[in-house]
């Protein structure tokens, strides 16, 4: 999800990028023609910035996508997009088109039981192996499950948690607790990166992907990104210009199995076109560790209802096939990797 990437910040503000240019011509790019395989949008949102359902349904057919996975919002992110309730009911409407995932904020001492039984009540009523699944040690008067039905497949419940987007460090306690229960459910975990909001410290990261080697995690956002670079001013969201070999998040994808790039939103878009010459080398190197989402609240596929003016969407999926010439890697990113990352062969 976006949110920062709306407003001014750093060295670079979102005015700015906009208007520096993409590292590959926007025109050039909605000239390249679609492909006829299946797409997988590992990142969308319900009620994205007031948008429909039925928009939403129309803005992935207009980019070909196959099938899209909703991303849920809790406490503050739900001023701009749905909750787990609302992505539930799109995929209940749509069950071939759409998957999800189910959020919960951990610092307000709420934690999702994905595999369970739906139920609300006190902390003493759970039961010992649902508080152990959970860690819950902090004192809170209620803790708010809701259930995914993860072993009914993937027509009836979430099938990993986010997006985490939460003022916490990204080795917090409170987040162990989320990787604990993904680790528990075997699901991944989708974490939004800005310096100074949101998972914060990225380079500890490398101790959770050590600590949890059973959980998938996935990388999203302006800070995770920036990292593609070993040259970084942290507070530049959109760093533009050459890309300096050697980036935190070129080694941790090389030498961590159990991380994957989700190259959604602004911030995607601009790691992979601020320098082509290095994105080619980039993608190809990490063809099976990066998935496609878009994360974009356009409504029409045509940057309808934007203040941008674009769908970023189509940006991205013109820029992966321009940069990716190997077409068994554009179709490992554009959908295999998702498929198999969350296990849609099980549906």
């Amino acid at each position: 999800m976006k949110q920062q990437d709306l407003k001014a910040c750093g060295d670079l503000s979102r005015r700015e990028f906009l208007t520096a240019g993409l590292g590959i011509a926007a025109a050039p790019l909605l000239a390249v023609p679609a492909l006829s395989e299946p797409i997988l949008d590992l990142h969308q949102h319900a009620l994205y910035m007031g948008r429909s359902d039925q928009q939403l349904v129309d803005h992935q057919q207009y980019n070909g996508v196959t099938i899209t996975n909703l991303l849920a919002g809790d406490g503050w992110m739900l001023s701009e997009l749905g909750g787990n309730a609302d992505c539930a009911a799109i995929q209940a409407k749509y069950p071939d088109q759409f998957v999800r995932f189910a959020c919960a904020d951990p610092v307000e001492g709420r934690m999702l039981d994905i595999g369970g039984s739906a139920l609300e009540g006190p902390v003493d009523d759970l039961s010992p192996r649902k508080k152990s699944i959970i860690g819950l040690s902090w004192p809170a008067p209620a803790v708010k499950l809701r259930s995914a039905g993860l072993g009914a497949g993937r027509r009836h419940g979430a099938i990993g948690i986010g997006e985490m987007k939460f003022h916490v460090p990204v080795d917090s306690l409170e987040m162990d607790r989320v990787y604990k229960l993904a680790e528990e459910l075997h699901i991944p975990v989708l974490l939004h990166f800005e310096y100074h909001h949101y998972n914060l410290e990225l380079e500890n990261l490398e101790k959770v992907l050590k600590r949890f080697p059973k959980v998938n995690f996935i990388g999203h956002a302006q800070t995770w990104w920036g990292h593609i670079s070993a040259n970084l001013n942290a507070t530049t969201m959109y760093p533009k210009g050459p890309v300096k070999p050697g980036g935190l998040v070129d080694k941790l994808l090389a030498n961590y199995p159990n991380i994957y790039g989700d190259l959604s939103a602004d911030s995607g878009l601009n790691a992979v076109t601020r320098d082509p010459e290095f994105s080619r080398g980039f993608l190809e190197r990490h063809s099976q560790k990066l998935i496609w989402g878009s994360d974009c609240a356009c409504r029409d596929g045509k940057g309808g209802g934007t203040s941008t003016g674009y769908c970023i969407a189509a940006r991205c999926l013109a820029a992966l096939r321009k940069l990716v010439s190997s077409q068994r890697a554009l179709r490992r990113i554009l959908y295999d990797n998702g498929t198999e990352l969350l296990d849609l062969s099980r549906a």
